[in-house]
């Protein structure tokens, strides 16, 4: 006997699109425009899955969702909206969804996460309190940001390792504080601990904390990061620049669940979360034996590859309105930015990503006393003329450009970001390592997914093309969407 799927939208033309499909797959499909006809369904003891918009005409999704799951606790939901935002991820999870899919959706990835749910249906997790669904710890509302709410979304009331890679300034600890602040383990300190800021022979005493005269200087005992963070959460920023004997030791606590400290003899037993992030190729640090393949292993169980600025421009205008409302409550006069200027930050190439950006908005808001902010000042503040960027001439009437000419601007650009200072050490494969990504994702954006043109396009081998889209975690662009 086939299951029944229930599906509630107000779109007609998304409720004819999930019918053909669904049918198509073997299920019997009851479909309805509002909310109180699946309520009625639901309470009848109708359906083995429900799929549901978030907003109707009659109620939201959300404030259906808690008596469907008190009265039908097992019944599956699949949530699905077009308001796209971190927080929608979040309340989907914490009211009882099964899952959430942003729209537009993929109908094959919609199929498949229904076939899991009628064989495996989710637990309830644990609500939030009402207070912590207020703010928006993470902004954006582009195809990359979606996959990276869900992943988060269905991490929330897991322990699992969590590895964060991305350019710096793309919002690293943010996410991990996101992680945190929304999981099982929010009651809970969330302790942070950056590799490269803290010399590197007191690295272990920062992690594992110390006895009194373990080494010269040492003259109280001191806890460590581990002890501090006890029920709660550490993140370990730049995880990529801790020394290999502090890596062989927290191989062993991830191992174990325990360490000693500096000068100690007595285990101490660990309860915390581990949280990673990186901007730099572990991979390539394994190959040049400056870290290890074991611990690397146990930190990446589940990788997160945040993208940076310049892949999400469509989210400059969001996150530009979110620093103005928090520029504001710090007493900054508010700011309108008109369109032109909003154009040309999204051509801008961001070396310093959200980060960078966030510097700028908050230095026009304390700096001009001008209440629009134009494409003349952004001008101005960018100091570059990014008119003649490779990125702005892309398009354009009469802006040919070389390769070898886009990135020496583009590396002009990102030298100049630094000011007086260079970039860190390793700037070759660095480069060579990102512009994989980006080249990857135009060629398959622009063969609509398909691997064997875009293959033949970059001149690779199938399985070659294949492997890289995993190491790097490249999104497949698929042409066949739904509504």
């Amino acid at each position: 006997m086939s299951a029944t799927i229930l599906v509630a939208d107000d779109d007609a033309a998304i409720r004819t699109v999930l019918n053909q499909a669904l049918s198509r797959a073997g299920y019997d499909v009851r479909i309805t425009s509002n909310a109180a006809t699946l309520w009625r369904w639901i309470s009848a003891g109708e359906g083995d899955l429900v799929v549901t918009d978030v907003v109707m005409p009659d109620e939201n999704a959300f404030d259906l969702l808690p008596r469907i799951k008190k009265a039908r606790p097992d019944l599956p939901v699949l949530v699905m909206s077009a308001q796209n935002t971190f927080m929608t991820a979040i309340r989907a999870s914490e009211k009882g969804a099964y899952d959430y899919l942003p729209k537009p959706f993929d109908l094959t990835e919609l199929i498949a996460i229904i076939g899991r749910a009628l064989s495996e249906p989710k637990k309830k997790p644990a609500r939030l309190d009402d207070d912590m669904q207020d703010g928006m710890p993470l902004v954006g509302r582009s195809a990359a940001m979606q996959e990276i709410y869900r992943v988060l979304a269905r991490l929330m009331q897991t322990d699992l390792t969590l590895m964060i890679t991305g350019e710096s300034g793309t919002g690293k600890e943010l996410v991990a504080k996101a992680l945190h602040d929304y999981g099982k383990r929010r009651n809970g300190p969330f302790v942070a601990i950056n590799m490269a800021a803290i010399p590197r022979d007191l690295i272990e005493s920062e992690l594992f904390g110390h006895e009194k005269g373990a080494f010269t200087g040492a003259q109280t005992r001191s806890t460590g990061r581990f002890e501090q963070a006890e029920g709660g959460t550490l993140f370990l920023d730049e995880i990529g620049d801790m020394p290999m004997d502090a890596q062989t030791r927290l191989l062993r606590v991830l191992q174990q669940g325990e360490y000693t400290t500096v000068g100690g003899r007595t285990p101490i037993r660990t309860d915390v979360r581990i949280v990673a992030a990186t901007n730099k190729d572990l991979k390539q640090s394994i190959n040049q034996g400056l870290f290890r393949e074991d611990l690397y292993y146990r930190l990446n169980v589940v990788p997160l590859r945040l993208p940076p600025l310049r892949d999400r421009a469509e989210d400059i205008p969001d996150l530009v309105r979110h620093f103005i409302q928090q520029g504001e409550k710090e007493g900054l006069d508010a700011k309108r930015f008109d369109q032109e200027a909003l154009e040309l930050m999204k051509a801008y190439a961001w070396p310093g990503n959200v980060r960078e950006l966030e510097n700028l908005v908050r230095r026009l808001m304390a700096l001009y006393p001008q209440d629009v902010i134009s494409r003349e000042i952004i001008e101005q503040e960018l100091r570059s003329d990014v008119s003649d960027s490779p990125i702005a001439k892309v398009g354009t009437a009469g802006g040919s450009m070389t390769i070898a000419q886009a990135v020496e601007e583009n590396m002009r650009t990102y030298f100049s970001s630094f000011g007086d200072n260079l970039p860190p050490p390793g700037l070759y494969d660095r480069v060579l390592t990102e512009m994989e990504y980006p080249l990857i994702l135009a060629a398959l954006t622009a063969t609509r997914g398909n691997q064997i043109k875009a293959a033949d396009l970059l001149g690779l081998n199938r399985n070659t093309l294949r492997k890289k889209i995993r190491e790097l975690g490249v999104s497949v662009y698929r042409s066949s969407r739904g509504a």
